[in-house]
């Protein structure tokens, strides 16, 4: 028998504190997917691992990814809270391990644990937030925790050069023990008792498929240009990720608690919203990752100035997250506000798609802003749209869907944009002379190019840059399209515990997800 016991409310005072450690959890959770990136020299040079150090990078994204679905089933049927409390002990013992290790593949396989761990803290995160706070509010604070999200992705790399430079590469993974034992004990006194769903058998057989599909996918986005895209090794990939993708809809209808459950995927607004979910951060991450790359080879900054230079675009992010979720609370209107940003955002698309290496600063900036409030009402929009739309019985899987969706969506554009960015300054600067060790298949090199020669790479860089941003803008196009066909979801104002009470008779039609049963309200309720 199902237990439909609700979470308690948080103590007076209490949900500012639940909030603050969630938000401490999901920052170091984001930042260990990108802090990494300018130590990794180091950590090659330091641990003699030159050859494989691309796993560094890719065990954490790989494992973070494939335990996404299962974190959030498993945290439908034993408690979010507990799971949460599990997630965030796994990852801090592994960032010490990390910072501990002492070869390449000591480090690889701490990385692996951590991002088993870091995968729970995020999914768990967002859908705790839909225990705590009410469906009508949602997307105020799914808003914060995207801004968290989007910012981690720009000043992991910052960190990663100033611990490396200043104090030792260890410390990008010893700096999460303090901090995650802080939001660690404030989230054991703060979040609400632990939700308790239906004890049924775990569903291991649909967990393996998942992990088998989001393996292959990672490793497909992470290696395909490295290995070469008609490689046999890649096609045996591809191969083997589409099999198990045949056998995940017949698997998860026979198990009893299945980690995807197929009615989720009933749902057009789960679907759609996790399509847009995919296409929306395959563009944000090919901002994220390639702008800072541009700044550096283009304009010859550092990579630290090259964060500055990103700020117009961290200040439209956290700014528009914001806004988006206090007029998605306010006005009920979620498809309207995802509409609104998947066109600032595609926008901001084409704009970038206009740069050179002589565009001006003020003007490069405007552009970075215009995309930066583009991207920041996107991604916890389509999370709060999810999350309103389905029973509290599947809050866990619905948020792990289009975490797992976005998840491979970020790894895709970047694999995609990467691909795009080598092959298009290939061919453009494959007339240039092979000089003082220039390599047309490496934009690193361009800095060893004497003067005239050099002016002209950075061009055909810049023009390549711009290129690949006019080639991803078609993925939003059909984000907006997809859009157009969500059906429109009202969230709900937050209620007292005394209106809740006197409202358990039928539910409210506008708050009635697609499944026919309301969708999980706030804590107090």
């Amino acid at each position: 028998m199902p237990n439909t016991d609700r979470p308690s409310s948080p103590k007076a005072g209490g949900a500012a504190a639940a909030m603050s450690a969630l938000v401490l959890a999901v920052l170091l959770a984001a930042l260990d997917q990108t802090i990494v990136s300018t130590a990794l020299p180091r950590i090659a040079e330091d641990l003699n691992g030159f050859d494989d150090i691309a796993w560094v990078s890719a065990a954490y994204l790989l494992a973070s990814t494939a335990v996404t679905p299962l974190w959030g089933k498993l945290g439908d049927m034993f408690g979010r809270k507990r799971l949460y409390l599990a997630s965030t002990t796994v990852f801090l013992i592994a960032s010490v391990a990390c910072g501990l290790a002492r070869n390449l593949p000591e480090l690889i396989g701490a990385r692996v644990l951590q991002g088993v761990g870091g995968g729970g803290m995020i999914v768990l995160t967002f859908a705790l937030v839909g225990d705590i706070v009410a469906p009508g509010e949602r997307g105020r604070y799914q808003g914060l925790f995207g801004s968290v999200y989007g910012v981690a992705s720009i000043i992991g790399p910052l960190l990663g050069g100033v611990f490396t430079d200043q104090l030792s590469w260890r410390w990008a993974f010893l700096v999460n023990l303090p901090v995650g034992l802080v939001a660690l004990t404030v989230a054991a006194r703060a979040l609400p008792a632990a939700t308790r769903g239906t004890r049924a058998r775990i569903d291991y057989a649909g967990a393996t498929v998942l992990a088998a599909i989001a393996t292959g996918l990672v490793l497909v986005t992470s290696f395909g240009e490295r290995w070469g895209w008609g490689s046999p090794a890649v096609v045996g990939l591809i191969a083997a990720t589409l099999a198990p993708a045949v056998l995940l809809v017949p698997v998860e209808r026979r198990a009893a608690a299945p980690v995807m459950p197929p009615a989720v995927f009933a749902s057009r607004t789960v679907v759609f919203s996790s399509l847009i979910g995919f296409f929306a951060n395959a563009a944000m991450f090919s901002v994220l990752v390639y702008l800072p790359t541009y700044l550096q080879i283009v304009r010859g900054v550092s990579a630290t100035l090259s964060g500055v230079h990103m700020l117009p675009l961290v200040a439209g992010l956290v700014i528009s997250q914001s806004l988006a979720g206090r007029w998605a609370a306010h006005a009920g209107r979620l498809r309207a506000v995802l509409l609104a940003g998947l066109v600032t955002n595609l926008a901001g698309l084409l704009l970038l798609g206009t740069i050179g290496a002589a565009t001006d600063t003020l003007l490069l900036s405007v552009y970075f802003l215009i995309t930066g409030v583009g991207i920041g009402m996107v991604p916890m929009v389509v999370l709060t749209t999810v999350q309103n739309s389905v029973p509290a019985a599947d809050l866990g899987a619905a948020s792990a869907v289009v975490t797992f969706a976005r998840s491979i969506g970020a790894a895709f554009g970047v694999a995609v944009f990467g691909t795009l960015l080598n092959t298009g300054f290939a061919e453009r600067a494959r007339s240039l002379p092979t000089a003082g060790g220039f390599d047309a298949a490496r934009p690193d090199t361009v800095g060893l190019l004497p003067g005239a020669l050099r002016d002209t790479a950075l061009d055909a860089f810049a023009r390549a840059t711009a290129a690949g941003y006019l080639w991803i803008a078609p993925t939003l196009a059909v984000g907006v399209l997809l859009a157009l066909f969500l059906k429109p979801t009202r969230g709900k104002p937050a209620r007292t515990p005394a209106d809740t009470t006197a409202a358990s008779g039928p539910a409210d039609p506008a708050t009635v997800g697609e499944s026919g049963r309301p969708p999980v309200r706030s804590a107090s309720s």
